[in-house]
């Protein structure tokens, strides 16, 4: 590991020295997701600009991110070898623990997981690589996006700054390292195809707006005073009876006392109150905030609350609607960059996620499909049954197939006759007596009798075999 760094530092000195590298923002701004001052959690409870931790806090943005990172980080990411043009698990001793715990700190789970929350949340994923002294990948840390920049230098090669970061045991900050010692995924790439712009950016006034109506509401229902409507009085009353009376309605009628009953003289008169049409669409207005935040996270608003639940009962199309909009491109991604970050494919090798396991809880629909496959013969019954955790059993390692299906080869030769569906010719040959073919006994030909009396103990035989399986 020493020996890697010390190589490590003399290319990130002779980099310095030798190229100008740039950012690649260029000082245009537009990798500021957020503008107005720091990103200062909590300024929109101060009325200021919402910032990005504060934007993480409206609840369908956290169902999103949350439910598409644990989707992602449960599925298990195996290790898949070529053997004879089919891909099977296998394992490997330079590569089988890092993929069963990447870091020190971190399970296999967990690492997808943070993989996955900084890719929805920043638009970039920047994972540190650490070697041994044969050049193996040994260890893999998700760094903090916000401590990382992309340089770019004249000859088009690409660098990274990095932030000093003492739990990815990087104890001291670089200035430039080289893109070799880094995998960088990144989502929508809209301005620079080094820099993802995450989901956030098109759900950010949506999200800003369903804040803004939950804070009005908590204010309202916080600091309302008011019963369950007006009083009114025939004549003017001083300004002590009315602090009189405002006292005693925010001592009467706020908080959870709302709506209590008001009894008053002196003429007063009380008229009920409706709550206002505007406050009556606050909930019509904060749903409309959260499925258009789940657009941009390409979630059915059904799977974070905010929408109606289907009225077919098809779990494994509602399934795979979800996995096509919003998981199918972030398994590739994860699976194309291991696979060339790690070296994999030169070496037969190549990274997968088993998406069998989006179906592990519906049963119903995984033994429907199970038993469909082994039916066409595409898979035999222990395959199968090795998906339910079930041993092999006698006879169950090879597709099973009807008796009656031809192969392609043999309707090829029927149908190449001049008329395919014609029956079978009739033979000429005349049959043949049970005895026509007994060699001679003794060189000579049995005469007539010898075979009228071996006909007749063949029959009785026959006849005596027929009796004993009845």
């Amino acid at each position: 590991m020493k020996f890697t760094a010390r190589i490590r530092k003399a290319a990130v000195a002779w980099a310095v020295k030798q190229l100008t590298l740039s950012g690649v923002d260029s000082g245009r701004g537009w990798t500021r997701l957020f503008g107005g001052g720091d990103f200062e959690t909590g300024s929109w409870q101060q009325d200021r600009e919402l910032t990005q931790d504060d934007i993480l806090t409206f609840s369908p943005i956290y169902a999103c991110i949350t439910l598409i990172a644990g989707d992602v980080g449960k599925i298990c990411l195996r290790l898949m070898e070529s053997k004879g043009g089919v891909w099977q698990e296998t394992t490997s001793n330079s590569f089988s623990p890092l993929f069963r715990k990447p870091n020190h700190y971190q399970t296999r789970q967990q690492f997808i997981e943070n993989w996955i929350f900084s890719k929805l949340a920043f638009g970039n994923t920047y994972v540190l690589k650490l070697r041994d002294a044969r050049g193996v990948v040994t260890s893999m840390y998700i760094l903090d996006p916000s401590r990382v920049q992309t340089l770019v230098a004249p000859d088009g090669s690409v660098y990274y700054r990095l932030q000093s970061d003492d739990l990815s045991k990087l104890h001291v900050d670089m200035p430039a390292v080289p893109a070799s010692e880094i995998i960088h995924d990144r989502i929508s790439p809209l301005h620079h195809s080094l820099v993802g712009i995450p989901p956030l950016v098109a759900a950010h006034l949506p999200a800003a707006q369903g804040l803004r109506i939950q804070k009005s509401s908590e204010k309202f229902f916080k600091n309302m005073a008011r019963p369950g409507g007006m009083l009114t009085a025939p004549a003017e009353i001083n300004d002590e009876t009315a602090a009189r009376l405002k006292a005693e309605f925010e001592k009467n009628f706020s908080g959870d006392k709302l709506g209590r009953l008001f009894v008053g003289g002196d003429g007063l008169t009380f008229s009920a109150t409706s709550i206002p049409a505007d406050q009556s669409q606050l909930v019509e207005q904060l749903k409309l905030s959260g499925e258009q935040v789940c657009s941009a996270f390409h979630v059915p608003p059904y799977m974070v609350g905010v929408g109606p639940y289907p009225s077919y009962n098809n779990v494994q199309a509602l399934n795979q609607q979800y996995f096509n909009q919003a998981l199918h491109t972030l398994y590739n991604a994860i699976e194309d960059l291991l696979d060339l970050s790690l070296g994999l494919t030169p070496l037969g090798y190549r990274a997968e996620f088993d998406i069998d396991d989006l179906l592990r809880m519906d049963s119903t629909a995984q033994a429907e499909v199970l038993s469909k496959l082994v039916g066409a013969a595409i898979m035999a019954p222990d395959e199968a049954r090795k998906r339910f955790n079930l041993p092999p059993v006698e006879g169950g390692s090879s597709p099973l197939a009807q008796q009656q299906n031809f192969s392609l080869a043999a309707l090829a030769k029927r149908d190449a006759k001049a008329d395919p569906f014609a029956p079978a010719p009739a033979s000429s040959t005349p049959a043949k007596e049970p005895l026509d073919d007994l060699p001679p006994i003794d060189g000579a030909e049995p005469d007539e009798k010898s075979m009228a009396e071996a006909r007749e103990v063949i029959a009785y035989v026959a006849k005596g075999l027929v009796c004993e399986q009845n």
